[in-house]
């Protein structure tokens, strides 16, 4: 097994060493032809102890070079000098440390999705961001309707999230202009914009600027069709837009009963079904409950891929709820919205935040009709009847008065999960223990 995982892939050192090896033992025996020729070595005995001497001082250089090679690139023990080197030192442990993490696939939107892409790029660079299509609103809203492309908000977030970028190129990708007819409108957008009309393609203008930003792993549209998402109410009205669907749902007091989509025989691209395929991991959310994680749900084939594939399968709950989407929903009224748009989803686990928010960050919240989402001993009942798992854990990060999911610690849940997940069931691949080692430390 030691041996197996020994010649594993990794850095392509071991091949060139065993064949430097086989080069040395060549030459070694082309030597000793010229020096038993000409009686340079005059005797067995002499000849082996040059050979135990060469062999010794072969070994030992070998050994140096290596400690030398690990000090430059094991970059935890020099990070916390000022060396320019520094830099460099992380992309390079990172990219092999990464490489060999879990493959996850996020579905989602919003601004949770991104939040948590930051938080998962630090663990593993075998990431799938699969990105709903649906906003009809700001900038992106009036991108799609002029330029008749994809919204390109949530896509762009993401790419952000997961790209290797200078703070200051992220500001200028976040940039909205403030005046004239750009005014709301923001720089990357209009980067996208610009790629798509170039490519001619808005998977391979996604493709082209994630590769000009160094991300990590793949941002993907759910689908290349132009959907239309459409809410029905309780009371039997029906809603269009996403941008409508929560506001009308307020002006209405009437609560979502169901969501849909337009066409309805749109289907997901290819590369999103492979990824769902293949993962080791897929998680649903967090993000807007029925604008941002049910609708991928209802492009074709998604739900049939995630009732296929032999991954784990984790729904994060959102940590506050969301007026004219979630209004007092549970953290159980959250998963039953999603049981009722994917009958019998097997879903393997449900992340939920138990922590609390001070007074005045709840009563800024509350006027705007949001509250932390609750945890009943009701849920807990429901969700152990469906056979889904609880974890729970104060998850809550506040940052300028605004809540969200601690990134670090939810992605450090996740990873935990997933690694016992591959443990206990994926018996018949090799486990990558350097990994699992590396990962106890972060």
């Amino acid at each position: 097994m030691k041996f197996i995982y020994w010649l594993g892939p990794g850095l392509k050192i071991k091949r060139w060493l065993v064949a430097g090896l086989i080069g040395i033992f060549m030459i070694s025996v082309s030597i000793s032809y010229y020096l038993l020729r000409f009686n340079i070595v005059n005797s067995n005995l002499t000849g082996v102890l040059l050979g135990l001497a060469g062999l010794g001082l072969f070994l030992f250089s070998f050994k140096q070079g290596i400690i030398s090679i690990l000090d430059f690139v094991y970059y935890p023990a020099t990070l916390t000098g000022k060396n320019g080197n520094n830099r460099l030192n992380k992309k390079i442990y990172d990219k092999k440390f990464l490489s060999r993490g879990p493959r996850i696939v996020v579905i989602g939107g919003g601004t949770g999705l991104s939040i948590l892409l930051r938080g998962l790029k630090l663990f593993t660079s075998n990431i799938t961001a699969i990105v709903t299509v649906t906003d009809d609103g700001g900038g992106s809203g009036k991108l799609r309707e002029d330029l008749g492309m994809l919204p390109p908000g949530d896509i762009r977030n993401c790419i952000l999230a997961l790209a290797d970028v200078e703070p200051i190129m992220e500001q200028l990708l976040q940039h909205r202009f403030k005046n004239g007819e750009l005014k709301g409108q923001s720089f990357g957008n209009l980067l996208i914009a610009s790629m798509n009309d170039i490519s001619g393609n808005f998977e391979e203008a996604i493709r082209k600027i994630s590769d000009v930003l160094a991300v990590t792993g793949k941002v993907l549209p759910v689908t290349l069709k132009d959907v239309t998402l459409y809410a029905e109410l309780k009371n039997g009205e029906i809603i269009r837009g996403e941008s409508n669907i929560p506001i009308k749902s307020l002006e209405l007091n009437s609560p979502i009963e169901s969501i849909f989509i337009k066409p309805k025989n749109a289907k997901a691209i290819s590369e999103a079904i492979d990824a769902i395929d293949n993962a080791d991991l897929v998680l649903l959310g967090p993000g807007s409950l029925y604008t941002s994680v049910i609708p991928n749900l209802l492009v074709g084939n998604i739900k049939e891929s995630l009732n296929r594939t032999r991954a784990l399968k984790i729904y994060i709950t959102n940590v506050m709820t969301q007026p004219g989407e979630t209004d007092n929903y549970t953290v159980y009224e959250h998963v039953d919205a999603l049981l009722r748009h994917w009958s019998n989803a097997p879903i393997d686990y449900v992340v939920a935040n138990t922590g609390k928010i001070s007074d005045a960050v709840g009563k800024k919240y509350g006027t705007e009709g949001a509250e932390v989402i609750r945890l009943t001993q009701e849920d807990r009942e429901k969700l152990r009847a469906k056979g889904i798992k609880l974890i729970t854990e104060d998850l809550i990060e506040i940052k300028e008065n605004y809540v969200r999911h601690d990134a670090v610690k939810l992605s450090k849940i996740i990873i935990d999960l997933v690694l016992q997940w591959k443990v206990a069931n994926d018996r018949n691949r090799i486990i990558d223990y350097f990994y699992i080692k590396e990962i106890m430390k972060r």
